[in-house]
């Protein structure tokens, strides 16, 4: 079977239909890792990096982000000046007896997320609550006072 010819800008090029498979799997590919974000870490687990929506009301931020499958124990955050860490991780394990032994397996999922959050809150007074699988967090902005200026006329 001979494969169509296309004209590039460098002359004609013979198309090849499974290098255009590859290019179609690395666009879904790269769909997929925008959607859910993932590291590889040197042991070989990934890390979950997700989405976060940050709301900006009148005397405090709002923050939320979604962790599917995770207990509230397992959920970690912190506040360091104008960073918000979140970090989250659960494990699943499985024990079957097939032929005399057993057999366990395991599956470990980590989220783990950094934010730089646009204005300055306090730690006294904030909450979070997991709730359906959504983590959301309610930081009081801190009330800076300006000074007041005087200014002489001539």
């Amino acid at each position: 079977m001979r494969w169509p010819i296309r004209r590039t800008f460098f002359g004609p090029e013979r198309w090849d239909p499974f290098e255009e498979i590859r290019r179609t799997q690395e666009r879904l590919n790269q769909l997929f890792e925008d959607f859910m974000p993932m590291e590889e870490w040197g042991w070989g687990g990934r890390v979950y990096t997700p989405a976060v929506d940050i709301k900006e009301e009148d005397d405090k931020l709002v923050v939320t982000t979604d962790l599917p499958g995770i207990n509230k124990e397992d959920v970690e955050i912190n506040l360091k000046e104008d960073m918000l860490e979140i970090k989250a991780k659960t494990g699943k394990e499985k024990e079957t007896e097939e032929e005399g032994y057993i057999r366990r397996e395991r599956a470990y999922t980590q989220f783990y997320r950094a934010v730089r959050l646009p204005t300055s809150v306090k730690e006294e007074g904030s909450t979070a609550k997991l709730e359906n699988g959504v983590l959301t967090i309610t930081l009081p902005k801190m009330q800076l006072e300006a000074p007041t200026k005087k200014i002489a006329i001539e």
